[in-house]
């Protein structure tokens, strides 16, 4: 699933391509995502131009004068520049064609993507307006963790992985956040100090400024609006590197499933 670094550098990408382009026309091959795509939408678009392209999570908002185009990848969703004329292939579901004879394609095999518009204020659309603090944001502290994590007995990994206690992050970054500070993946969060707290929003900021650097993961179908992969999956010191040397302290990566998915972590570095 795409996460906050993968969003964003989409986003990234995005942003010169698009922001003061006007729509020409929005073409639907297939409405079937995880929400259906509005059938006025094309009549909503046409003639609008783009005035910014912003990120909330892991939702991208596209800014026009009378309202905003909330867009989720999903599963397996990606968002590329194309050429206007470029053959649609399988699971080319969406085209947004644009005055400069380019198209924004949603391609999204497994459809558990999202394309709606939001007439009103964006942040207080459902899908929003419930979701936490950003990780970049200055109010995401040790200290807002901690209150929001005191008496109760939640693993810290599924409580950063939680939306409205922080957004954005996801499997990938969560295991190796929790590497970075340190803390065992299955500790309850109310016997976390505000000490280890103040350490683990930074390994979070960290973690997540490097998978930026790195363009995001790519562990199947990602590619950034561009067409690049990224490359975060070749550094990671945890994240499906089982049974592999610790590269701090040599021990093998263990591996754990926590609900459906999978957490590794080293033994010897992490409490």
């Amino acid at each position: 699933m795409p996460e906050l670094p993968e969003v964003e550098t989409t986003r990234r990408g995005l942003v010169p391509r698009m922001v003061g382009r006007t729509i020409q026309d929005v073409v639907v091959r297939d409405a079937r995502l995880r929400w259906p795509v509005p059938r006025d939408l094309a009549r909503r678009l046409r003639g609008a131009e783009v005035v910014a392209i912003r990120r909330r999570g892991k939702y991208l908002l596209f800014d026009f004068p009378k309202g905003h185009l909330l867009v989720h990848l999903g599963m397996s969703g990606r968002l590329t520049m194309v050429p206007e004329d470029r053959p649609a292939k399988l699971h080319d579901h969406v085209d947004v064609r644009l005055d400069s004879h380019e198209s924004l394609r949603l391609n999204d095999p497994r459809r558990f993507g999202a394309m709606l518009w939001i007439g009103g204020e964006a942040e207080k659309h459902a899908l929003l307006r419930g979701l936490g603090v950003e990780p970049f944001d200055p109010a995401f502290t040790g200290a807002h963790l901690h209150a929001l994590a005191r008496g109760r007995r939640v693993a810290v990994k599924h409580f950063i992985m939680n939306a409205s206690v922080v957004t954005g992050v996801g499997n990938i970054y969560a295991s190796e956040a929790l590497f970075r500070a340190g803390i065992h993946p299955t500790r309850p969060v109310g016997r976390i100090s505000l000490e280890r707290w103040n350490v683990l929003a930074q390994a979070i900021r960290d973690t997540l400024s490097r998978a930026l650097d790195a363009g995001g993961s790519t562990l199947r179908d990602y590619v950034s609006a561009t067409g690049e992969p990224g490359q975060f999956q070749n550094v990671t010191s945890v994240y499906d590197r089982e049974g592999q040397p610790c590269r701090r302290c040599s021990r093998p990566i263990k591996a754990l499933r926590q609900g459906q998915r999978s957490t590794f972590y080293c033994a010897g570095c992490q409490r």
